[in-house]
């Protein structure tokens, strides 16, 4: 019993040992009861084995003692029970009995091999198999302490695998290399990929650049031939260029004398010629209904008398107007070219020209010599109403339902002037004789008296109670006649600038109104299918001619005054006279 008591207080020493050990390498060391485990196996002989076993070791440690402690190589065998070597079998400068090593001046560490069964410990340590190395203790001692272990067993591990394990530690540290290089390859590689999609669009890019500068090189030697080529012809282009500058300024200058004296024409307003002439008034009573002339398709809606000669122009509904002769109704005449209706005619002061407005919106001026249109003038937007031209025939001014009205020059076809300040449709518009005003009547139930020159509207006649139909100069031009669609005929006195008289002809329209030579009568085409007399004189209606079977649209007297010539919506153009100066007996009498 003695001696299990030295060998268990010897084996806890060999234990702190070990434990100080796997303290170092880093390993977690079981303590097993080695005499429990014995006493257990052996049964009641335990005592007599353990005195074998301590006999057993204490010749172990002698035997270490007397060995070799310098490191070198591995031992043949080891002794038989738990040296608490440890991982490596580290001994720090003593021998197994604690005596110090003879000539040794100072503590040193030898490093021994592994045995094999501390080798198998550290490894089931390690992975963690406790229970497998419980077993293994168990039964290792048990046949340690039976003799049942040869000698080779004891031995120290075999360098090939201390060897296999540094080798697996450095290809464990070779993968962790490995797999952190495959990362940086992975990177370098799509960085690489990057650089070579960078390089080839780069050398796209280039040879993109050095085609098209390739290009450019040969458009510009191709250009340099032309324009070389072209040198002559530009020459020959700034000498022309030269040239016409020069005659371009010469004429620059006759433009503009010819504009000074067209200004100088413009701004003088001609004597009027009938201010000193005396005409007597036609004999209104003794006028009866002469031919009756039928060649429009549709409504007659306008007449126009010929400064000079007995001929009047008819404009219809029917898209034409006509040109006849005064009494005895003969055709002389026909044009056509507006899109709509015609809805006014008026001549040139020499005859020589008929200018028409149009439901197109359009102003034509027609040349009797050459048979066709000299301009068109086409800047309203809507229905053109009325059209009358200047004394000088130099100027057309017209109306239309846009509430403007224009002034335009007939040689050019130009808009010279555009007069606005109705706020309704314009429906009549006449130039004073031998002046540059003129005088518009509008649905707005105003007459306004403009200067054509400037634009300026010079003065606003308020009075009618409807929309102004018809205005109208005298030949003297001091007296506007004007009418309206409640059947009311004003007169206007240009020198007080104010109403001079006023007609009520009924509840019919009056559509037109006319002068004559002597400007004492005045003729009203009514509504109600009549045309009534004014005498202005003496301030009285005279009476009505009776003959048309519909509305009556228009009236005019002749050049010669001789002659009355009215128009209607029953596609008939009248003529009223002296029975001496009528060709024939009419059928019909003028009634008072």
């Amino acid at each position: 019993m003695a001696a299990a008591a030295a060998s268990k207080a010897r084996h806890g020493t060999d234990a702190r040992e070990f434990d100080d050990a796997a303290s170092d390498d880093g390993f977690q060391y079981e303590e097993v009861d080695v005499d429990a485990l014995v006493s257990e196996a052996l049964g009641p002989s335990a005592d007599g084995a353990l005195d074998d076993i301590d006999r057993m070791l204490v010749e172990v440690e002698r035997d270490g003692a007397a060995g070799d402690v310098s490191a070198g190589p591995p031992r043949a065998a080891q002794p038989p029970g738990p040296e608490g070597s440890g991982d490596g079998g580290e001994s720090f400068g003593h021998s197994a009995s604690g005596a110090a090593l003879p000539g040794a001046g100072a503590p040193s560490v030898e490093t021994r091999p592994t045995v094999i069964d501390d080798f198998v410990r550290n490894f089931l340590i390690r992975a963690g198999l406790l229970r497998s190395l419980e077993s293994f203790n168990r039964e290792w001692f048990e046949m340690k302490a039976r003799g049942k272990l040869r000698p080779e067993d004891a031995t120290p591990v075999p360098d090939v695998y201390l060897r296999n394990q540094g080798l697996e530690d450095v290809v464990t540290r070779l993968r962790v290399e490995l797999k952190h290089a495959e990362e940086v390859a992975s990177r370098a590689r799509s960085t690489w990929d990057q650089f070579r999609k960078e390089r080839d669009f780069h050398r796209m890019h280039h040879k993109r650049v050095v085609q098209e500068k390739t290009k450019l090189l040969i458009d510009l030697k191709r250009l340099k031939r032309h324009y070389e080529a072209y040198e002559p012809t530009i020459e020959e282009l700034k000498a022309k260029y030269e040239s016409a500058m020069k005659e371009k300024m010469l004429m620059r200058l006759e433009r503009d004398r010819s504009v000074a004296k067209l200004r100088s024409l413009e701004q003088q307003d001609a004597v009027n010629p009938h201010l000193s002439t005396v005409v007597d008034p036609p004999p209104m009573a003794e006028f009866v209904h002469g031919p009756t002339v039928e060649g429009h398709e549709d409504t007659v809606s306008a007449l126009a008398a010929h400064p000079t000669r007995p001929i009047v122009a008819s404009a219809s509904d029917d898209g034409t107007w006509r040109m006849w002769e005064v009494p005895s109704g003969k055709l002389i005449m026909t044009g056509a070219g507006h899109g709509d209706w015609v809805a006014d005619v008026a001549f040139h002061p020499h005859g020589t020209h008929l200018a028409s407005a149009a439901g197109d919106g359009r102003i034509m001026v027609w040349d009797f010599a050459a048979k066709g249109r000299a301009a068109v003038m086409s800047d309203h937007t809507q229905v053109a109403w009325g059209v009358d031209f200047h004394y000088t025939g130099d100027f057309v001014a017209s109306c239309s339902m846009d509430q403007t009205a224009k002034v335009w020059d007939v040689g050019t076809g130009k808009c010279r002037q555009t007069l606005r300040g109705h706020v309704d449709s314009i429906n009549a518009v006449h130039f004073q004789p031998f002046s540059s005003n003129l005088v518009t009547g509008s649905g707005d139930k105003t007459l306004s008296l403009w200067d054509a020159r400037s634009a300026h509207q010079i003065h606003m006649f308020v009075g009618h109670s409807n929309a102004v139909n018809d205005a109208s100069f005298s030949l003297r031009g001091d007296t506007i006649a004007s009418c309206d669609a409640d059947g009311v005929v004003k007169l206007w006195d240009l020198r007080m600038v104010a109403e001079r008289a006023s007609y009520d002809l009924g509840e019919a329209a009056v559509n037109k109104v006319a002068w004559d030579a002597s400007s004492s009568i005045v003729t009203a085409a009514c509504d109600d299918k009549m045309v009534h007399v004014i005498n202005v004189s003496e301030a009285r209606v005279l009476g009505a001619m009776r003959g048309h079977e519909d509305h009556v649209q228009a009236c005019v007297f002749d050049g010669t005054g001789k002659f009355l010539v009215s128009a209607g919506s029953d596609k008939t153009i009248r003529v009223w006279g002296r029975d001496s100066d009528l060709s024939g007996k009419s059928e019909g009498e003028g009634d008072e």
